[in-house]
């Protein structure tokens, strides 16, 4: 695993609670969360419920983030932004090919893979293992502004000054040589 910190450097943010039922922080991605490419994997997004977001909150994000992918920038996994504020949970399976579980409002935008959903893990075999970083950001705005079709990239961009909050697990994923 590389030392690369994904959040190095952004501005600093308040810690808050995310659970979820699908995953354990520091654990191996389970084979529903792992991509449908590799034996057993599945494609599905993980459970979420988060708690003590900041005062001023209007809406939430979610981003996995695979900082280990041998790509020189990573892979963005899935990208879903204008979650309401008076959403705290997202169901297993929310980021499918529709959006099914995703409340009113909220979108989701193209992964790495450029397809607008959650795709799971599939780090090459022999690379090592790859931490998997599931974030919900607390925003000071209920729309982020940015284009259904934009980079989860750009929507970090635009995030950054606008997040008050960062509730964060993280799992891994490694597959044999």
């Amino acid at each position: 695993m590389s030392g690369n910190d994904p959040f190095a450097r952004l501005p600093e943010a308040a810690a808050f609670a995310v659970t979820s039922t699908t995953l354990t922080d520091g654990a191996a991605l389970p084979s529903a969360q792992m991509s449908a490419g590799v034996p057993g994997g599945e494609d599905i997004s993980p459970h979420l419920s988060w708690s003590g977001a900041p005062e001023g909150t209007k809406s939430y994000a979610v981003t996995v983030y695979d900082p280990d992918a041998p790509t020189g920038s990573g892979f963005w996994h899935w990208a879903v932004a204008d979650i309401p504020a008076t959403v705290t949970e997202l169901p297993a399976g929310a980021g499918d090919d529709t959006g099914s579980g995703l409340p009113e409002g909220a979108y989701q935008l193209p992964n790495d893979a450029r397809v607008a959903r959650f795709i799971g893990a599939a780090p090459p075999a022999g690379h090592g293992a790859h931490r998997y970083f599931v974030v919900v950001h607390a925003l000071d705005v209920e729309r982020i502004g940015v284009p259904a079709e934009a980079t989860p990239a750009y929507l970090g961009f635009t995030m950054a000054g606008h997040i008050l909050g960062r509730a964060v697990l993280t799992a891994t994923a490694e597959i044999p040589a």
